[in-house]
Order: C-alpha cells, then structure tokens, then sequence
C-alpha cells in the first residue's frame, strides 16, 4: 500500500517505510526528526522540470506527462517501490503545501499503474 504525506507531519508507526521524494531537502527539517527510511532524490522531478512547474494548477496536467516521461528512464526504481508496497505499507514523503497536485501524487499514481 503507498500513502502520501507531507515531511512537515509528525512521523507514525502507521507510516511504514518512510521515503523521501523530492530532489532538495525540506526547510525547517532536521534529518534525525524526519525519520526517514530513504531519501529518493533520483526519483524527483529534475531541476528544470520542478522549476518550470512551480507548484502552478494550470500546469498540473502537463507536469504529470512531463514526469512520466522522465521516469521512464527509470523503471528499475518503479518496480523497486512497487514490491517494496506489496510488502507493506510504504509512505511518500513531500514538503510542497499543495497536497493534491504535487511530484508524490504523480508518483503514487505512476507507481499503481500497471503498464
């Protein structure tokens, strides 16, 4: 099972394995405090793609393909998330404050598409 959660909520036991999807890392954080599992900066939206989207609604649809097809080089580390979910629980971590249009939304969602 894959949740998503913002870094900025106090960590659970319910959280599972905890992983960190963005390429910087959250302000205001202390590493020992966010108790993460993993730190999955490769899996994040690059620099340009992250700069050009800048959390804007009206982008959303095309950041989510434009995504997609940055991850396609990277199906080694879908599948990896994939089973590791089968498994347990797996939460993804974000510090965006938009919680419904951000790179772990797009993520879960390409993480439970079955191709």
């Amino acid at each position: 099972m894959i949740m998503i959660k913002r870094i900025y909520e106090p960590p659970s036991k319910s959280d599972g394995k905890r992983i960190l999807v963005d390429r910087l890392w959250p302000r205001g954080i202390k590493k020992v405090e966010a108790r993460i599992d993993e730190w999955l900066k490769d899996i994040a939206p690059s620099n340009e793609l992250r700069k050009w989207y800048s959390h804007d609604p009206a982008k959303w649809l095309a950041f989510r393909e434009k995504f997609r097809k940055e991850l396609a080089n990277k199906k080694d580390i879908i599948e990896r998330l994939r089973k590791e979910a089968s498994r347990g629980r797996v939460t993804l971590l974000f510090s965006s404050k938009n919680t419904e249009i951000n790179n772990a939304v797009a993520l879960k969602e390409i993480i439970e598409q079955r191709e």
